[in-house]
Order: C-alpha cells, then sequence, then structure tokens
C-alpha cells in the first residue's frame, strides 16, 4: 500500500514467544536471539515497522509469557493496592476509567475482538467494549495480519483496556491509499472520543525524523476535550512525529528493574527510547519552566513508562504470534498512558491543558513532583537521565493517578 508522507515505523519491538495456554509469569527474561526482520528496515518513500523478534533458547510448553502484565505495571506506578515486591505476579487490577479512549492503526487486524477477549479473560477482566471503525467511510480495511501492524493493533488495545476498563475502546483502523494516512484515522478518532464525552486518543506509529512542514498537520490533534498520546520511538535520541507536535502528550520509554528474586527494585531510562529536541515546532509556553534545557524547541518526551526490552509486556495476538508473546517498545508507553490518565478521570480539554496539568506539577508545584511522578535518574537513550526533566525520560513515569 503506498503512503506518500515520510518515512512510518511502528514504535514497537516485539518478543515472540507464540505461546497459547497461560500459566504462572516468571520472574525474569528468557535468553535467546533477536531477529530483525526485512519489515523493519526502513525504505525511502515506504512504510516500515520497527519491529524486533525474539526467539528464546528454551522455553517449557505450554508456559505463560514471563513478562510484564497490567497488575504489575499497576503496582508499580502505584495505580491499585500494593503487593509487596510489584512482582509480576501481582493479583490488582486497575478498575476504573470512562468515556472514551481510541488507538489509531493501518489497516485491520482480523482477530482484534477475539484477541482483546483471550486478553481479558486470562487476568479476569469484565468483557471489553471494543467498538471497530474503518476509515476512510465507504472503504473496506484490508487485513494486515502477520505484518507487525496486527501485533501493534492487539497490544494497542489491550493495554489501553487494561489500565481503564470501563472506558470505551475504539479501534479505528485506516486503509486509505493517499498522503493522509493515518491522519484520517486521528481525525476519526478524535471526533469519536469527542462525542463520548471527552478522553483519549493513542497513536503508537511515528515518522522517522522530522519533516519540513509537519507543522501544517498540528491541526489533526486540536480536538477539543480530547488528550492525544504518541510514541517517542524506539531509535534511542532522536525525534519523530507526531511525539514533536505540541499538541500531543509525547511518551517515552523506561525500563523496570527487578532482583533475581523478581520484585521491583527501581525503574531507569530505556536505551532505545526517542527523546530529544523539535527542529521545526517551537516551544510550547508550558515548557517555559524547562526552556533552559529546550531553549527555543518543543522538547520530547513528556512523561514516560515501561517500554524496555528488557521489561516487556504480555500480550495477546493470535495473526502474528499465534496466542500470547511479549512486546516492548514506546509503544506499550502511549496506550498505557492514555489509559492511566482515562482512569485518572479529570479529562482535560486538550492536550495542552494535559500538558500544563503535568508540567505545572512538576515546575510550579514542585513541592508535589516526586509524591506524583518518579523521577528516572540512572540509564539513558543517548542522552543521559537526570535528576528532573530530561531528554531521556522527560519529567519521568506516573506515581499515582494524581496530577494527570
Amino acid at each position: 500500500m503506498k503512503r506518500s508522507i515520510g518515512l512510518l515505523a511502528l514504535a514497537l519491538t516485539v518478543l515472540l514467544f507464540g505461546f497459547t495456554t497461560p500459566a504462572p509469569a516468571q520472574s525474569s527474561p528468557a535468553k535467546g536471539t533477536v531477529i530483525i526482520p526485512e519489515s523493519s528496515q526502513p525504505h525511502p518513500g515506504s512504510i516500515s515497522t520497527n519491529v524486533e523478534i525474539f526467539m528464546p533458547d528454551a522455553v517449557e510448553p505450554g508456559s505463560y509469557p514471563p513478562g510484564e502484565n497490567p497488575a504489575s505495571l499497576a503496582c508499580v506506578y502505584n495505580l491499585v493496592k500494593q503487593t509487596k515486591g510489584c512482582p509480576t505476579s501481582s493479583t490488582y487490577f486497575p478498575s476504573g476509567g470512562a468515556n472514551a479512549i481510541a488507538v489509531t492503526e493501518i489497516d485491520a487486524n482480523p482477530d482484534a475482538a477475539s484477541d482483546i477477549a483471550a486478553f481479558a479473560k486470562a487476568f479476569g477482566y469484565p468483557t471489553p467494549n471494543l467498538q471497530i471503525v474503518c476509515v476512510p467511510s465507504g472503504y473496506t480495511c484490508h487485513s494486515n495480519a502477520d505484518t507487525g501492524w496486527d501485533l501493534e493493533t492487539s497490544l494497542d488495545i489491550e493495554y489501553s483496556f487494561s489500565m481503564a476498563p470501563k472506558a470505551t475502546i475504539y479501534l479505528v483502523e485506516d486503509s486509505s491509499d493517499d498522503g493522509n494516512a493515518p491522519f484520517t484515522a486521528v481525525q476519526e478518532a478524535a471526533s469519536l472520543v469527542a462525542a463520548a464525552g471527552g478522553g483519549e486518543v493513542s497513536n503508537s506509529w511515528i515518522y522517522y525524523g522530522e519533516f519540513d512542514g509537519e507543522t501544517s498537520y498540528d491541526k489533526y490533534f486540536q480536538e477539543n476535550t480530547v488528550v492525544f498520546f504518541a510514541a517517542s520511538g524506539d531509535g534511542g535520541a532522536g525525534v519523530g512525529y507526531p511525539c514533536t507536535s505540541p499538541d500531543v502528550v509525547c511518551a517515552g520509554g523506561t525500563q523496570i528493574n527487578r532482583n533475581g528474586s523478581g520484585n521491583f527494585t527501581s525503574e531507569s531510562g530505556w536505551s532505545g527510547a526517542g527523546g530529544g529536541d523539535s527542529i521545526y515546532e517551537k516551544r510550547p509556553t508550558w515548557q517555559n519552566v524547562i526552556k533552559k534545557i529546550v531553549k527555543g524547541y518543543r522538547g520530547t518526551p513528556d512523561i514516560s513508562a515501561d517500554s524496555s526490552t528488557s521489561s516487556a509486556v504480555a500480550i495477546y495476538c493470535e495473526t502474528y504470534c499465534g496466542g500470547w508473546c511479549e512486546v516492548a517498545g514506546t509503544s506499550v508507553a502511549s496506550p498505557t498512558l492514555a489509559g492511566i490518565v482515562n482512569a485518572a478521570g479529570t479529562f482535560n480539554t486538550s492536550s495542552t491543558a494535559e500538558n500544563t496539568e503535568l508540567y505545572k506539577e512538576y515546575g510550579v508545584t514542585g513541592h508535589n513532583y516526586k509524591k506524583l511522578f518518579r523521577d528516572i535518574t540512572t540509564g539513558g537513550n543517548g542522552y543521559g537521565c537526570k535528576t528532573g526533566w530530561d531528554f531521556c525520560s522527560g519529567i519521568g513515569s506516573d506515581l499515582t493517578y494524581k496530577g494527570k
């Protein structure tokens, strides 16, 4: 399928296990080999994924993916009743959410509904309210099975839902052949969320680098009552659109660290997470508090969440994985953060309002900062993680629903 605007990449890394039968999660990642498929090789003028496949050296038949999951993430981010050590066997899951969250994808995962149903059942969630929409109107969305977009789709709907299970999840699939893809999906997603009373739109795709004229596309992220999230990318230090837009919340990536007993010990910056200054987008007023760092341009990311290949998350995707697998990348962070903000219940009127709230808690009311966010001070993505805001993890990661 032809796409005429830039190079588009999934901000996604995949650890493929292909399991189909759930069993208790393990505490440490398996040893194995990472394979970069051809679909992840960028070609000028075409869309690329950013997918890595992890083939484990040895796997016990019928074992459950050993990765992070909604309960362990909710524990690490202090969103639920705490389980000592926040192991991957944590049993307290998020239960809130309202209105709607939409995710935007290229083409259609034919098993999206059954994938999220299997995911929800495995973790004891109620039946998801998933609504699937194909755009543009009148098009038939082509199957994205076994392309990497099917995996992206399953990840996005499952982790936005798992953080806010009471929200309606809109899956907006774009099969248009013109240069407006995937902005047609963004526009439809925003309209659906606004009609539902407000909420979030998560975009886990990213254009490699930036492009002249990108500011003219900011208009797609300005729907009233909608907060837009975008993944910062998986190439380490560097930026891409739409994360550089001042009209989105840019989601960066971290790594969850555990000891030999599987207990959470710390969170650090992920080496693959995108971050840096835009060369086209001017510094928004809500970043004035960090103007000494970003100078006159939009700095990214804003806030971060688990994305590392060393702390990948369990998802269910029949077409790509044959069932259960583990994935990583800032494609995890974007829907996760969208779900957390939805469940926080404030429903800001725009991404600008959401970022204003985040940066106010960081700067103006700085005494609350370490109560509401985890400052990521170790690790790096080419930029070192430092005390306070940085190009490694932005403000840091969530702690509680307050201030979001």
